[in-house]
């Protein structure tokens, strides 16, 4: 019995020797670095849909609707502006959503205009925040020291920038639920604005649509880059 049971603990150990083992291998191959990029993107979408959506609730509430207020959305929480489906289209597709901020137009003294403006605060507020970012790099690049800290903290603040410059000239197609529908729609007559607005639900599948066969994909891609670089050309 005796023997029975040094047998199984030095089998038992053995195993353990060779999981142990597995483990190890695991670690030291695991490529660690694209881990932290990834981390690196999913914190900058963050913060660039928070950013996008706390700005409408803002805008809204200063030309005088309180309900995103009410609904506790100004918030640089993302979790209160995280529509997780969304998400996960924008890693797996590159077009995702956030949960859209509540805004009551019949507060507005102007509802046309009022809403254009509320919609245009979410671009603006991204090519601002890219403008931050990239002011941002140009410091660490003056600065600061080259070690890895800062050599990733460069890259996370060039994807924030790519990333919000993107969710900015994206929101100005003008297709509706993006803001660019809302800014051209205002320029309609009363009829025409109000008959568009019932139907801008169904414009999410056009946009899906539209980014399944990659209409105009190189074109946006081209802008970005385009506003990109003018940014870049300001600091250095």
């Amino acid at each position: 019995m005796q023997n029975y049971i040094v047998g199984v603990s030095r089998k038992t150990l053995h195993t353990g020797e060779i999981m142990l083992g597995y483990i190890t291998q695991f670690w030291e191959q695991f490529n660690w670095g694209q881990l932290f990029d990834a981390l690196s993107r999913v914190l900058a979408v963050l913060i660039c849909l928070t950013v996008h959506e706390t700005c409408h609730g803002l805008a809204a509430l200063a030309l005088g609707d309180p309900t995103a207020k009410r609904m506790h959305r100004l918030s640089f929480n993302p979790l209160h502006h995280i529509d997780w489906l969304g998400l996960l289209a924008m890693f797996l597709c590159g077009f995702g959503w956030a949960k859209p901020v509540p805004v009551d137009m019949r507060y507005f003294k102007n509802p046309k205009a009022g809403m254009a403006l509320t919609a245009l605060a979410g671009p603006v507020s991204n090519f601002l925040l890219a403008l931050l970012a990239i002011s941002g790099m140009w410091l660490l690049s003056v600065l600061a020291p080259v070690n890895a800290f800062v050599i990733w903290f460069f890259s996370f603040l060039m994807n924030l920038a790519v990333l919000s410059i993107g969710l900015g000239l994206f929101n100005l197609i003008p297709i509706p639920p993006l803001d660019g529908s809302k800014i051209l729609f205002s320029f309609l007559p009363e009829k025409a604005y109000y008959t568009l607005m019932r139907y801008e639900r169904y414009g999410m599948l056009v946009m899906l649509l539209i980014v399944w066969l990659d209409l105009g994909g190189s074109y946006l891609s081209s802008a970005i880059l385009a506003v990109y670089q003018w940014m870049v050309g300001i600091f250095f």
